[in-house]
């Protein structure tokens, strides 16, 4: 504290506190950049998932379909009612980025619970799920927004923005700050929620490891599956708010 305080005293202290990172982190170096690797190498390994669960569901499609082929024909149908119960008519062309949305913060969220990331060991840091990462949610985030403003303007042309002073100039500030909370709020939840289900099976599995955390870790489950159904519901929600114009 006492060092906080003596930085704090200091225009350059505050930079010093920004730089303040929680926990251990493995980079990579590429170019000039640096690269949050956990988060690659996680991401990489849900989007493997989801690239070869997809490519078994279609690589021989049937007209009586199988088990396979009918769980995912049944995760398409209910991505399609998502989107079009949230966007309207015009749901179609949305659907791909509303079950991409879903399907990798859903497979994430799960893959901290289910796959054993901690024993792989890093030079610094450890694995967990992509979602458990801030650096994820806000890019997840930051898509959606963009996704909202194309599709606004995609649809309106420039006469888009003129929803910022509706219904009346007076509100231009709180529209703009409607814009730059939605973002936040999506990002921030889904981080919370990930990282605090998993902080809470860590401390109970180190205290009473073998019964207690089960029921917490269903519950993990359950809950991971809903922040996926949340997020996308609410990308989709953003999205036709964007097409028709209204709050």
């Amino acid at each position: 504290m006492n060092v906080l305080s003596c930085s704090m005293n200091t225009p350059k202290g505050f930079y010093d506190i920004a730089g303040v990172e929680v926990g251990q982190h493995f980079y990579w170096q590429i170019g000039g950049f640096q690269v949050h690797g956990q988060v690659l190498i996680t991401s990489w390994v849900v989007i493997a998932i989801l690239l070869g669960s997809a490519t078994i569901a279609v690589r021989n499609p049937q007209t009586i379909p199988p088990r396979g082929q009918n769980f995912f024909e049944y995760v398409l149908e209910f991505i399609r009612d998502v989107s079009k119960t949230q966007i309207g008519e015009e749901y179609s062309p949305w659907v791909p980025f509303i079950g991409t949305m879903f399907l990798f913060i859903f497979v994430s969220n799960w893959s901290g619970a289910l796959l054993p990331w901690k024993i792989v060991e890093l030079p610094r840091g450890e694995l967990a799920a992509p979602t458990n990462d801030i650096n994820t949610t806000v890019a997840l985030a930051l898509l959606t927004s963009g996704a909202y403003f194309y599709a606004g303007l995609t649809k309106k042309g420039l006469s888009y923005f003129g929803k910022y002073i509706q219904p009346t100039p007076i509100l231009l500030p709180i529209n703009l700050l409607e814009d730059f909370t939605k973002p936040l709020s999506l990002s921030f939840r889904l981080f919370g929620n990930i990282l605090a289900d998993e902080l809470v099976v860590v401390v109970l599995v180190s205290l009473v490891p073998l019964v207690v955390p089960l029921p917490v870790m269903f519950l993990g489950l359950f809950t991971s599956g809903i922040q996926a159904l949340i997020f996308a519901t609410l990308a989709a929600a953003y999205i036709g708010e964007s097409m028709e114009g209204h709050h």
